[in-house]
């Protein structure tokens, strides 16, 4: 008797395989932040993102600083965040960047300045990035690029001179401006089977790489 139970429950169990399956590879095609929000639709203009999705600096971001308050006014500077994340300013060297806000990066440049070099300095950061995408992980370029108009998540990955040999193409994230994320299986989507997502400005394409 209870051999023959163990047997109807394993074999309950693999035909209910499938249709889990299924359900997870639905589940792909949304939000992973509790919000059940289509992959396909537009986001819109968050006018109040929160902190926790504020935009933050990326590798190729160029920033655009300016300094005031002094009484021998320093050159603006204009730098790109280098790929190992840092900006070179005078007198300070080499800075940390990529992940920090605007603000977070002016509090740094200014803490660095001030009062080692200078008793007084007003720091201003500006950048360009809101009109960008970014695509990272296992592809060839990975880097910041300009948004120019309707591009989709597999013309962004080719925009990046495509997949390594180590990418797992069926496991790619798309990270919206809105903090809203997505499992991407891009076999599927280059196969027609699923839909090829929209990237909007400031959009983060992740690229994972391969377990085994």
């Amino acid at each position: 008797m209870k051999l023959k139970l163990s047997y109807l429950l394993r074999r309950s169990f693999l035909m209910l395989l499938p249709v889990l399956a299924l359900a997870l590879a639905g589940c792909s095609l949304f939000s992973d932040s509790g919000k059940k929000t289509d992959v396909m639709a537009d986001p819109g203009y968050v006018s109040n993102p929160g902190e926790a999705n504020v935009p933050r600096l990326h590798i190729g971001d160029v920033v655009s600083i300016t300094f005031s308050g002094l009484p021998d006014p320093l050159d603006p500077q204009d730098k790109p965040i280098k790929e190992d994340g840092t900006i070179t300013l005078p007198d300070i060297g080499r800075v940390v960047a990529v992940g920090k806000t605007i603000g977070d990066l002016e509090d740094t440049i200014h803490d660095l300045y001030v009062p080692k070099i200078y008793l007084h300095l007003d720091v201003t950061v500006k950048t360009s990035s809101d009109r960008a995408y970014y695509v990272s992980g296992e592809v060839h370029s990975p880097n910041r690029y300009l948004y120019t108009g309707d591009i989709t998540v597999s013309k962004a990955i080719a925009s990046a001179n495509d997949f390594t040999d180590f990418a797992d193409r069926s496991d790619v994230i798309l990270i919206r401006a809105n903090g809203d994320r997505f499992e991407l299986n891009l076999n599927r989507i280059l196969a027609g089977k699923d839909p090829d997502p929209p990237v909007y400005p400031s959009d983060q394409i992740k690229v994972n790489r391969k377990l085994f």
